[in-house]
C-alpha cells in the first residue's frame, strides 16, 4: 500500500495508542485541545483525518467499509496494537464497525453521540450551503461566511465548517474536504452497523444531554452490539458534546481509559 493512501494524522505524546476519529465535515485538528491533555496523561494520541476530510486523500468512493479498511491500513502501517479508539458521530460509526471487524486490535472503545442504528440522511442544508459557495466570487473568508449564512443561520456550525477552508493558491480559497464525493455519498453517513455484529470489549457511549442522536430507544440496540458497554450523558451539551462541555467529556473518557 503506497504511503499516500495512508490516512494523514498528527501524533502527540507517547504511551498507549489512542486514535481519535472526527465527524462528518471535520478533521483531526478539531480535537487538538483534548489530544494535548490525553498526551499529558500518558497516551500516544493519533489525530486522524478520515478519507475525503482534512489532509487525507480524496476518493470518489466513500462508505464505512472503506473507512474501516483505511483505519486498518493505518494501524498496520504504524505497527500499533491494542489501541483505544474514540470516534465522534461519523467517526463513531467508523470505530464501531472497526471494533466488530477487528476486535483483536482494540482494547477500549469510546463512541461520542452516535448509536449503531440507521440515521436518515439529514445534512441537506449544509450540503446545499457548501455547494452554493463559488470560490471565484467568494474569495475571502468573510464572503464565504456571508454566503453560508444565507442557508446556515447557526454561527457555531459555520465556524466549524470554515475550519476546513484553506488558501489553495494565492487569492483562491478551497475546502479541505472533498465536497463532491461527500455530496454524492451523503446517504452512506447514516448507515447502520450490520445486524448480529458484536464487540465484547469495554465500550463507553457518551451522549449529549440536549442531543437527539442517542435516545432511550437506542439502549437495546447498543446493548445487543456492545454487551460490555455503558451509556453516560454529558450535561449542558448537544451533538458537539466534546466542544460544548469539554471538562465533563474529558473527565468521563479519561476515567474510562485508565
Amino acid at each position: 500500500m503506497s504511503n499516500n493512501l495512508i490516512l494523514h494524522s498528527r501524533i502527540l505524546g507517547e504511551g498507549k495508542p489512542l486514535l481519535i476519529l472526527h465527524g462528518y465535515f471535520g478533521m483531526g485538528d478539531n480535537w487538538k485541545t483534548h489530544a494535548n491533555k490525553f498526551a499529558e496523561d500518558g497516551f500516544e494520541v493519533h489525530l486522524i483525518d478520515q478519507r475525503n476530510h482534512g489532509r487525507s486523500f480524496h476518493s470518489d468512493a466513500f462508505d464505512y467499509e472503506l473507512m474501516v479498511e483505511d483505519l486498518h491500513n493505518y494501524i498496520v502501517h504504524y505497527q500499533l496494537e491494542s489501541v483505544n479508539l474514540l470516534g465522534h458521530s461519523m467517526g463513531g460509526k467508523t470505530v464501531m464497525l472497526f471494533a466488530v471487524e477487528y476486535p483483536e486490535l482494540v482494547d477500549k472503545l469510546v463512541v461520542a453521540d452516535i448509536s449503531p442504528r440507521m440515521y436518515p440522511p439529514h445534512h441537506h442544508d449544509i450540503l446545499d450551503a457548501l455547494n452554493s459557495v463559488d470560490f471565484s466570487i467568494h474569495n475571502s473568508r468573510k464572503l464565504v461566511d456571508a454566503q453560508l449564512a444565507t442557508l446556515i443561520p447557526e454561527i457555531g456550525v459555520r465556524g466549524f465548517l470554515s475550519k476546513s477552508l484553506f488558501w489553495k493558491e494565492k487569492g483562491q480559497l478551497a475546502f479541505r474536504f472533498n465536497l463532491e464525493s461527500l455530496t454524492e455519498n451523503n446517504n452512506e453517513v447514516g448507515v447502520a452497523l450490520p445486524s448480529f455484529t458484536t464487540f465484547e470489549g469495554e465500550t463507553l457511549f457518551l451522549k449529549g444531554e440536549n442531543s437527539g442522536y442517542i435516545s432511550a430507544n437506542e439502549e437495546p440496540i447498543i446493548e445487543a452490539h456492545f454487551p460490555n458497554s455503558k451509556i453516560v450523558s454529558i450535561a449542558n451539551a448537544g451533538h458537539w458534546l466534546h466542544a460544548e462541555n469539554p471538562t465533563d467529556f474529558y473527565t468521563e473518557v479519561a476515567a474510562f481509559l485508565k
